[in-house]
């Protein structure tokens, strides 16, 4: 029991990866009626970094703006913010659930902040992005994990 490793979990850094805004029909897209289709597309991935128990965590939000009949582009905006996190003690399913679900929380409502500046800068209506519930997008993702690998331990056998 002496031996008993401590559960360590801290945020060791925030910062901005990437951002880029695409805007391929200025002006143009400017004297158009203003009703756009939005597709929003979510990624997350966690990866150690060195040797050490710190994992850097990166959340990359996609937000497409196009117009009705999906032909013309109004802008185009991705955003990569990471975070390097320590995860010391924390094994298995606990730490894939707080890298997976847990940080990425963490790090949606900046994504949500430069998503929204970058597309008002552009003299855009105001984009903000609705809440994510990253638990239940873990959870899903496990459950097609599981059904792929039974799907695949069937057809081995």
């Amino acid at each position: 029991m002496a031996d008993e490793q401590q559960q360590v979990f801290q945020l060791q850094r925030l910062y901005l990866k990437d951002a880029s805004f695409e805007c391929p029909g200025a002006p143009d897209v400017f004297l158009q009626e203003w009703k756009p289709k939005v597709n929003v597309q979510l990624n997350n991935g966690a990866r150690r970094i060195g040797e050490g128990n710190e994992f850097e965590v990166e959340l990359t939000v996609t937000v497409t703006a196009k117009d009705e009949k999906e032909e013309k582009t109004f802008y185009l905006v991705e955003v990569k913010q990471a975070g390097i996190f320590t995860v010391k003690g924390i094994e298995g399913e606990e730490r894939a659930q707080l890298l997976g679900a847990y940080c990425p929380n963490m790090l949606f409502p900046y994504v949500r902040e430069v998503v929204s500046d970058l597309v008002a800068k552009a003299s855009f209506p105001q984009m903000v992005l609705q809440p994510i519930n990253f638990d239940a997008l873990y959870q899903q993702q496990r459950q097609q994990q599981a059904a792929q690998a039974e799907a695949a331990g069937e057809t081995v056998q």
